[in-house]
């Protein structure tokens, strides 16, 4: 495939370090949580059980998260490639890797805690699921197909772009290489 005929979209930088910098936030707030909890008489959220498991959960998610993020960073590779054989994403952790236009069913939209998704519908999800090689990544992607009917999904929040021209694009691309 000639490179004239591929479409590139860059990772953001600037989505990068904006995403980065909230969730060292969220892990210092976690932090807090676990070693000086803030005291309230609330029923429920002055549950020292509760705060203690939300701090736990927000170190380990949000780390999780700053880890992947600081990783991204020096990543020059572009977060979405768009080509007539179908598109080769690198735009988050659970990233699909090359998903051909001939496995996609549908490309629908979702949204999950006020993020959109694009959801890729594919023939073929446990090859997808079962070709991952990381434990966490292949366990996101088996929820992912759980709850949303698809392994498959990218969010606009990392690319340098937006959600609606992505949408836009992808809906395009996939109807000429049907």
């Amino acid at each position: 495939m000639s490179e004239e005929n591929q479409i590139e979209i860059p990772l953001s930088k600037q989505k990068l370090y904006l995403m980065l910098f909230g969730s060292i936030l969220a892990v210092i707030a976690g932090f807090w949580f676990v070693l000086n909890p803030p005291k309230s008489n609330h029923p429920i959220f002055g549950n020292p059980t509760l705060i203690l498991i939300t701090g736990i959960v927000a170190i380990i998610f949000f780390g999780y998260i700053a880890i992947f993020l600081t990783k991204k960073l020096p990543d020059n590779k572009p977060g979405l490639i768009i080509n007539s054989e179908g598109i080769i994403d690198n735009s988050s952790g659970v990233s699909a890797g090359m998903v051909l236009w001939k496995d996609i069913i549908e490309i629908s939209t979702s949204n999950v805690m006020n993020q959109k998704f694009l959801m890729f519908i594919v023939k073929n999800p446990e090859e997808y699921i079962n070709r991952q090689n990381g434990i966490v990544k292949r366990k996101a992607m088996e929820m992912n197909y759980r709850s949303y009917g698809s392994p498959i999904s990218i969010s606009a929040n990392t690319l340098d772009t937006n959600f609606e021209e992505l949408y836009e694009l992808l809906q395009r691309k996939f109807n000429e290489n049907k």
